[in-house]
């Protein structure tokens, strides 16, 4: 075991060296695949954002309960405690008819309209704002209150949610096909960067083919290149996300300010940044692996 790791760390510190011997080159490959990996990445962090706006900025959905107009005091108190119980429901504010009758006379202007009407023809009502924001659930908590004894109709205030999910599974989908596409870049640039260098080792390879050295041995540096090089280039990445929002932010202050706002952009998780770095590593790897692959039976030693 330990034979096993001292020959893996040399290895790797090996692999290290290659990068300085040829420093400019390096920085150009890193720099290439951090700009391409930077692009999705980008695009994901602000549309972050941009849902943690919403969710902070946009006001909940909510359900308006129109109760029977036979409904009794014990049925809105049976109404009103079931409500404070239920879990899904954050906060329900009663409203009378008569307050609702006079809200009507004020947004509408017509005083003398509904003042002439014999009786009030509004029901009481409740409304609720749910805690959930998923469009599946909150229909699933509309059609368990239409149960409800004494509730007459129910009315759920679901398009902006229905809105902002469809943005958002659009975005998604676009970050995750041009995810692809540049991950099949960053991979194309490791396999021309490994294929160089066999080029240049090919008489050191044969050599070590004739005393007996297993492919294993002959691909593993360039697979401990291929994965350092993908590596740095997903930290390229992050150092040029942070540095952008950090520009952005400076000039978004002063947009925020005007419409007496406060809304910073902020870099994902620690988790989505240790991702990020994963997948370049596991890209540069594959990259390294394709091109020993392709390559290496065309120098077997004849």
């Amino acid at each position: 075991m330990k034979n096993w790791l001292i020959l893996h760390v040399h290895v790797f510190l090996s692999a290290l060296r290659k990068f300085f011997s040829t420093p400019l080159s390096s920085l150009f490959n890193i720099l290439v695949i951090g700009i391409a990996l930077s692009l999705p990445a980008g695009m994901y962090v602000m549309l972050k954002n941009i849902q943690n706006l919403a969710e902070q900025k946009i006001a909940s959905p909510q359900i308006s309960l129109f109760l029977s107009m036979d409904t009794s005091k014990d049925d809105i108190t049976r109404i009103d405690r079931q409500l404070k119980q239920h879990a899904a429901v954050g906060q329900a504010r009663f409203v009378p008819r008569e307050q609702a009758l006079e809200q009507l006379k004020q947004t509408t202007g017509l005083e003398d309209v509904i003042g002439g009407l014999e009786h009030n023809p509004l029901p009481d009502a409740y409304i609720v704002h749910p805690k959930i924001s998923d469009a599946s659930a909150l229909k699933t908590l509309k059609h368990e209150l239409q149960r409800w004894p004494k509730i007459e109709h129910v009315q759920l205030d679901l398009d902006w949610v229905q809105k902002l999910e469809a943005i958002l599974k659009f975005g998604l989908m676009a970050i995750l096909i041009l995810s692809m596409l540049l991950g099949f870049a960053l991979v194309a640039v490791t396999f021309n960067t490994i294929r160089l260098q066999i080029l240049t080792q090919r008489e050191e390879i044969e050599v070590s083919r004739l005393i007996g050295a297993t492919s294993a041995f002959i691909r593993r540096p360039f697979l401990y290149f291929g994965l350092l090089q993908g590596l740095l280039g997903g930290a390229a990445a992050w150092f040029i996300i942070s540095i952008s929002l950090y520009m952005l932010n400076s000039n978004l202050s002063q947009l925020t300010d005007l419409y007496s706002a406060n809304f910073t952009l902020h870099l994902p998780s620690t988790e989505d940044q240790l991702a990020l770095l994963l997948l370049s590593a596991c890209l540069g790897w594959m990259g390294a692996w394709l091109s020993v692959s392709q390559h290496l039976w065309k120098i077997e030693p004849r």
